[in-house]
């Protein structure tokens, strides 16, 4: 390397240095400034059907079909802390969500079982 290339490629080593760091840093303020998403899924967004299915209540309850029944009283808890009519949810999304753990831990209207 002669005499003049020593500090050429000093330069050029700087400037894409001080190129690449701009770019983290730009990237990391994106990274910051991104809507926060939570973490847990969303919750079911409706369109019920007349006669609850095990699916429509696992999916109410943001469960698996054949969750064990602590799995689906912790899902009912959140869910209907997130729905209450006392915080101004809806009574009949109450009714939804309790009908829905009830299916799923086995007790439903007019029969013994949930099969």
């Amino acid at each position: 390397m002669g005499v003049v290339e020593a500090p050429l490629v000093a330069g050029i080593s700087v400037a894409a240095a001080a190129l690449g760091g701009r770019y983290l840093i730009h990237a990391w303020q994106a990274f910051k400034a991104r809507p926060s998403v939570p973490r847990v899924r969303r919750f079911y967004e409706g369109g019920f059907e007349r006669v609850m299915t095990r699916r429509e209540a696992a999916l109410i309850l943001g469960v698996r079909e054949h969750a064990v029944m602590d799995k689906i009283k912790e899902a009912h808890r959140r869910v209907m802390v997130a729905n209450h009519p006392d915080a101004g949810g809806s009574h009949y999304l109450a009714s939804k969500i309790n009908e829905a753990k009830d299916f799923l831990m086995g007790r439903t209207k007019g029969s013994g079982s949930a099969f």
